[in-house]
């Protein structure tokens, strides 16, 4: 038995003055612990849930150019994943979802991890975005049209047991030739894909920037949109009426804008990332007047955006306007929620005993989340 002693727990529950003892990778008491085998003094610090990021590509890296990555093999890609789990656990990301990578890298990162074969976050995967012929992201997608093509796409992921199906609703930022907003599966596609993951009881998210594609989406049933950076206060309302969780990787937007052409990120990713920039402020003001359901994620692994860097995110989203309770909600029990997790995202009897140890109170000072002085991942010490 390990035993945090002499903290105050925080999380979306509040904060209280409570050890928290942990054994066989599951908290078993938050309050007054007995003895145990190591006990770590943490007092005048605070334990949280580590965070949950809900949109990753473990097998980028953060270079300018993601495309880059097709001059490598699997294999080097299986290393850069593993550099890449690493580097968020460090960072105190205790589970990730990844939305997109190679054959069965992703997935096979899953089961890497469970086996403790390399250390990282838990992994859920939804395997190859499905993508329409020569659409965003079909240099490592799954390539699909029609209802048929689609549904045979999914079926596949579905075989190699993905915990999510992703899917290109429209253009993207880092794919040329690509209309950033402009739809590209469309709603009867859509609706394929989602029909198909449900009868498996599988969730689905949508790579989704334009009003028209979010909307499409929404009305077909998928679980989750990622980015909505031109979500229009009519897109807002139709995702709360529906209970569509956003995703809005604050991080991958930032992260080009900031570095630009001078560090080599491709001339048409910086225009497009460029000309969003306002459409994204707009698309907070109307999440938070819709009351969306909100999901912390951040595209990690594209330019400049890095493994290590993920806790920025909750910066970000209180930079957008959110309140610090609001980013830790939507970076624990909200990520746990939209992925399907009940035992992760609080410090409670029972949970998974993911925690950080932070030197602040992270619903005052958000940033403390970019420190943590310890990481226990499924009840061991990672830092």
């Amino acid at each position: 038995m390990l035993v945090l002693r002499g903290g105050d727990v925080v999380d979306a529950t509040g904060i209280r003055e409570a050890d928290v003892a942990v054994e066989d990778g599951k908290i078993v008491a938050v309050g007054d612990a007995p003895g145990a085998d190591e006990e770590i003094d943490v007092s005048g610090q605070f334990v949280a849930p580590g965070l949950v990021d809900s949109h990753v590509h473990l097998m980028m890296d953060g270079r300018p150019d993601p495309a880059s990555v097709l001059a490598d093999s699997e294999t080097m890609l299986a290393y850069r994943a593993t550099a890449n789990l690493a580097a968020a656990l460090e960072a105190g990301v205790t589970t990730v979802r990844d939305l997109g990578a190679p054959a069965t890298l992703a997935l096979d990162a899953a089961r890497a991890v469970e086996e403790g074969v390399v250390d990282g976050p838990r992994v859920l995967a939804c395997g190859e975005n499905v993508v329409m012929t020569g659409g965003h992201g079909h240099w490592f997608g799954r390539e699909a049209d029609g209802r048929a093509e689609v549904k045979k796409a999914v079926r596949e992921q579905l075989k190699r047991d993905a915990d999510v199906i992703k899917c290109m609703a429209t253009g993207g930022v880092l794919t040329e030739g690509a209309i950033t907003g402009a739809p590209e599966l469309d709603e009867e596609e859509l609706t394929a894909l989602v029909e198909t993951a449900s009868a498996k009881r599988v969730p689905t998210a949508a790579h989704a920037h334009g009003t028209a594609g979010i909307k499409n989406a929404v009305r077909a049933g998928i679980s989750s949109i990622e980015h909505g950076t031109f979500m229009d206060r009519e897109a807002a309302e139709l995702m709360a009426e529906r209970g569509t969780y956003w995703v809005p990787t604050a991080k991958a937007l930032h992260g080009i804008v900031e570095a630009g052409t001078d560090q080599g990120i491709p001339e048409y990713a910086v225009e497009k990332a460029e000309e969003t920039a306002d459409a994204f402020e707009e698309a907070f003001e109307h999440a938070i007047e819709a009351g969306l359901s909100v999901a912390m994620g951040t595209d990690a692994g594209t330019p400049f955006n890095f493994h290590g860097d993920i806790p920025e995110e909750l910066e970000l989203m209180v930079e957008y306007g959110f309140s610090p309770d609001e980013a830790l909600e939507a970076a624990t029990v909200n990520a746990a929620d939209l992925l399907g997790l009940s035992d992760v995202g609080l410090v409670e009897d029972g949970y998974r005993a993911d925690l950080v140890v932070l030197d602040s109170d992270p619903r005052e000072d958000v940033s403390t989340w970019q420190s943590p002085t310890r990481v226990v991942a499924s009840g061991s010490i990672a830092r």
